[in-house]
C-alpha cells in the first residue's frame, strides 16, 4: 500500500486531502499535536511540530509528505498569536527537513504549504511564480521565513514544491461561497 504522510493532516485543507488519499486506497499517516482515533486506512501520530521524535519512521518509503502545519491566521494579530503564527510554521518545516536527511528511502515529494500572501496587494497585474513582485509587512515576513526555511534543505531525492495558496474554498467546516454566487460575480472554477 503506497504512503501518504500529512502534518497537520486534522486541518480544513488536511481533511479534504486525507479522504481523497484514503479513497485511493493509500495509508494516510497524520502527524497531529492531539491524540486522534486511527480508521480505515488512516492513521495519527503524535509530534509537537518542532522536534523529531518516533514519527520520522513514517516517512520511510513514503511517497509523499505534506506539510500543512501552522496556527491558523483566523485570529487576533497578537504578539503571541504573531509569534504562533511564525514558529509553527517554520519549526514544522525545519522538523520535517531535518527528517528527510535521516531518511535512508526518502519521500520522493515533499510538499510544503505556503501563501499567496507573499505577492504584493494587486489590482494592476496578476502575481505569478515569473512575474510575480514580492510584498511588504507581517504576512509578507511570516512567508518569507517560511520559504526560506523550506529551501535551506537540499534533498537530492525529493522533489520539492511550495503550495502557495490563497483562502481555501470549501463546504464543510472551511471559508464556503457558494459557486453560484462565484459565478455571478465571474469567479470561481471546477
Amino acid at each position: 500500500m503506497k504512503k501518504i504522510v500529512i502534518a497537520g493532516g486534522t486541518g480544513f485543507l488536511g481533511t479534504c486531502l486525507t479522504k481523497f488519499y484514503s479513497a485511493k486506497g493509500y495509508e494516510v499517516c497524520i502527524l497531529s499535536r492531539q491524540h486522534r482515533i486511527d480508521y480505515d486506512n488512516v492513521k495519527h501520530f503524535k509530534w509537537d511540530g518542532k522536534n523529531l521524535g518516533y514519527w520520522t519512521d513514517i516517512l520511510e518509503g513514503s511517497e509523499a509528505v505534506i506539510n500543512l502545519n501552522g496556527k491558523s491566521v483566523d485570529c487576533r494579530y497578537t504578539r503571541k498569536n504573531k509569534q504562533l503564527i511564525y514558529d509553527t510554521r517554520i519549526d514544522s518545516t525545519i522538523a520535517i527537513g531535518n527528517a528527510l536527511i535521516r531518511c535512508n528511502e526518502p519521500p520522493k515529494l515533499w510538499a510544503n504549504a505556503g501563501s499567496a500572501t507573499i505577492y504584493r496587494h494587486s489590482l494592476d497585474k496578476d502575481m505569478t511564480e515569473k512575474d510575480g513582485e514580492i510584498g511588504s509587512g507581517f504576512s509578507v515576513d511570516v512567508c518569507k521565513k517560511w520559504e526560506d526555511a523550506f529551501n535551506s534543505f537540499r534533498l537530492p531525492a525529493t522533489r520539492k514544491i511550495i503550495l502557495r495558496t490563497g483562502i481555501v474554498l470549501g463546504k464543510n467546516n472551511g471559508p464556503f461561497i457558494p459557486l453560484k454566487i462565484l459565478a455571478r460575480m465571474g469567479l470561481g472554477g471546477r
